[in-house]
């Protein structure tokens, strides 16, 4: 699709520069990311970026918001609030993840956690945002293992929040850490116990 038949659809052309935005702030960072570059990956003009967004820091709350949240809500948060069994379905969604994302995050590490590290500290807008992403999921999880602690699936003794919380930092740690060493067996290494936390949390049968 040519830059002109983008502009006629905004949708489009919307979503052209927010997935060209994730790929560069991924990729290079956020402070560090390139409008320029964002834009020839786009195939698209200054005007089509500032017909949609304000600037720069618009765009990347929007790759927050609408790309990365969006992700998060779509394998983190969805599964386990449809799921019969929340432990099960948080097991298998780690399981799947973990396999799926195994080359990217060694290479990239986890692009919620880069902006957490990199923003949370000098940037209030970003700082806000995280936190919200952040306390939804982590709400998210409470709920998901206080269902599964009423239906007897957890013991009655763990507290639901923290363990929530312990895990996304968990998640979140294994992926720095494979990262920062450049190796699929440290995230696989870190996120087998991990798993093996959250089977310890199930109630004995």
């Amino acid at each position: 699709m040519d830059t002109v038949t983008a502009n006629r659809q905004p949708d489009v052309t919307r979503a052209r520069l927010l997935e060209a935005a994730f790929a560069e702030i991924h990729r290079n960072g956020y402070q560090a990311a390139s409008l320029t570059d964002i834009l020839t990956a786009a195939g698209l003009t200054k005007g089509a970026l500032y017909h949609h967004f304000a600037g720069k820091q618009a765009l990347g709350l929007a790759v927050l918001d609408e790309v990365i949240g969006a992700y998060i809500q779509r394998n983190f948060i969805t599964p386990l609030a449809e799921a019969r069994s929340p432990v099960d379905a948080l097991l298998r969604t780690l399981n799947e993840v973990g396999r799926s994302s195994c080359d990217a995050s060694t290479a990239l590490g986890c692009p919620f956690n880069n902006l957490m590290q990199e923003m949370s500290g000098i940037n209030p807008a970003f700082q806000r945002r995280l936190a919200h992403w952040l306390e939804v999921w982590q709400n998210a999880f409470t709920i998901a293992l206080q269902r599964a602690q009423k239906s007897g699936e957890i013991r009655a003794d763990v507290d639901c929040d923290a363990a929530a919380l312990f895990i996304i930092a968990g998640m979140e740690g294994c992926m720095s850490l494979a990262k920062n060493h450049q190796s699929a067996t440290t995230l696989r290494q870190c996120g087998s116990q991990l798993i093996s936390y959250i089977n310890m949390l199930k109630a004995t049968p």
